[in-house]
């Protein structure tokens, strides 16, 4: 690495070196970036061993999409002592991620689970191009 990263998902079986000895590497050279190690192997023993090798997470395939961004986030989250916000407005919406509830001006507004998500995810990536195939991975 020459460049500093919030974060880093490596997966265990990499065509010329295994995502393990990547792991260890880094850690050999003093670099912390948070690691999610992703990988087809379940048992304890295995993702032990990937923890002890300096992964700071273990994710088995396969996997939700949803889920390992929601881990990384996370991962970024305590390595950065960010607090994630329990609200988020943009105009006169509100949207609150506790009690999963969503204003307009004084006005409460019902939605389905799937809705509330996509738009949570929206206001989170406000000014930014959203794709559809991005989108209908993540929720």
């Amino acid at each position: 690495m020459t460049e500093a990263y919030d974060a880093a998902v490596i997966d265990i079986m990499l065509p010329l070196l295994d995502g393990l000895s990547v792991i260890e590497e880094l850690r050999r050279r003093k670099i912390s970036t948070p690691v999610i190690i992703l990988s087809a192997k379940r048992s304890v023993d295995e993702r032990v061993q990937g923890l002890r090798a300096g992964g700071d997470d273990y994710l088995t395939k396969p996997f939700a999409f949803a889920e390992l961004l929601a881990r990384v986030q996370a991962l970024i989250r305590r390595a950065s002592n960010a607090v994630e916000p329990t609200r988020l407005t943009l105009g006169d919406v509100s949207v609150d991620l506790l009690k999963h509830e969503v204003t307009r001006g004084e006005k409460v507004i019902d939605l389905q689970p799937r809705e509330f998500a996509l738009l949570e995810y929206l206001m989170r990536n406000a000014g930014r191009v959203v794709s559809k195939t991005r989108r209908a991975s993540e929720l």
